[in-house]
């Protein structure tokens, strides 16, 4: 069943070029080692698919569905045909190639190209860049790096934190205490992954949420002593820079005219991206602690998810009581007949 609330969102659209991915800071497992070593001019092109083209076709002659609108792959193979067409003085296919408007070339295993190539490119305005990992693990790393760079993407106002392990996402109109919930529940040991504006995005049927602002992603604000920074009062052990959103709690005011779900059997869902999240409904009042609420509902959810739903077999033992009670009524409620 889909939630009721509407979500605040603005969609986020931004052209990436190959600057942009030499210019990306990863580190360890995500590096991809990019440097420029031909074609600067063109570093402004757009990269506008998330994939990668092999071009042993094109510079073989065959243009037959060529992909050039992808980033071109040149591993050990093509780079041996290439010195091939070199050694025979051909590069009438090359020119042809890049007669197609590629947004860059790249070569794997710290390969070049030879001088008629760099020419070619140069006039092309075709950046050529250069690696020093594998095909394999290039094409991997890069991959996983469009693919989350190319995902459908969207910022909604809330808290992202994450709570035994579950990414929660805690929204709710102006002044309801979304950030002196998520407060309480960092001071209990839990982890803040942004606060206010969550930037969000798929992969796949995978929903991650990050902050929508680097600078002052783990900063917090508190009406009364303002903004905190999360980082210097708890340490790193409190924060995290991305986590998949697994649950949707939306805070709003009590309302006594109102029915509430009092058993949770029914899946109430909220659509972010497309995806269905698990969402639920936490009416605030004085009274109610509300970050041990969301500490069972998290625990709760992790039940639901290992396929166990503590409403339905609550439901469902009524159920069989109310049955076998009836029976036996049915059954003592008559006199034997000799």
């Amino acid at each position: 069943m889909d939630s009721v609330f509407i979500v605040k969102s603005i969609m986020v659209d931004k052209v990436f070029t190959v600057l942009d991915l030499i210019n990306l800071d990863l580190k360890e497992h995500n590096s991809i080692s990019l440097r420029c070593i031909g074609g600067r001019k063109g570093l402004i092109n757009p990269i506008e698919i998330p994939d990668l083209n092999r071009p042993m076709g094109a510079i073989m002659g065959f243009f037959e569905d060529f992909a050039y609108q992808r980033i071109q792959l040149f591993g050990r193979g093509e780079v041996a045909y290439l010195r091939r067409l070199e050694n025979e003085g051909q590069n009438k296919t090359i020119e042809e190639m890049f007669s197609y408007q590629m947004p860059c070339c790249i070569f794997t295993h710290n390969l070049c190209p030879h001088k008629e190539f760099y020419d070619i490119a140069e006039k092309a305005q075709c950046p050529i860049l250069q690696t020093e990992l594998g095909s394999a693990d290039f094409s991997a790393r890069i991959m996983r790096i469009l693919s989350r760079i190319f995902s459908p993407r969207q910022i909604v106002h809330g808290v992202l934190v994450e709570v035994y392990g579950l990414g929660i996402l805690i929204q709710g109109d102006s002044g309801v205490g979304k950030s002196e919930t998520a407060l309480e529940l960092i001071h209990r040991g839990h982890r803040l992954v942004a606060d206010d504006v969550v930037e969000i995005y798929a992969l796949g049927n995978t929903l991650m949420g990050t902050g929508a602002n680097k600078i002052i992603g783990h900063h917090m604000e508190i009406r009364g002593p303002g903004i905190i920074n999360i980082t210097h009062l708890f340490g790193v052990r409190a924060i995290r820079d991305r986590k998949e959103i697994q649950l949707v709690v939306q805070l709003e005011e009590w309302d006594s005219d109102k029915n509430y779900d009092r058993l949770g059997a029914e899946d109430h869902t909220v659509k972010l991206l497309g995806i269905n999240i698990p969402s639920i409904t936490i009416p605030v009042k004085p009274g109610r602690n509300i970050p041990i609420i969301i500490e069972t509902a998290a625990m709760n959810e992790r039940l639901k998810s290992m396929g166990y739903n503590a409403g339905k077999e609550f439901n469902k033992n009524i159920l069989k009581w109310i049955e076998s009670d009836s029976t036996r009524s049915v059954f003592f409620g008559h006199d034997d007949i000799i």
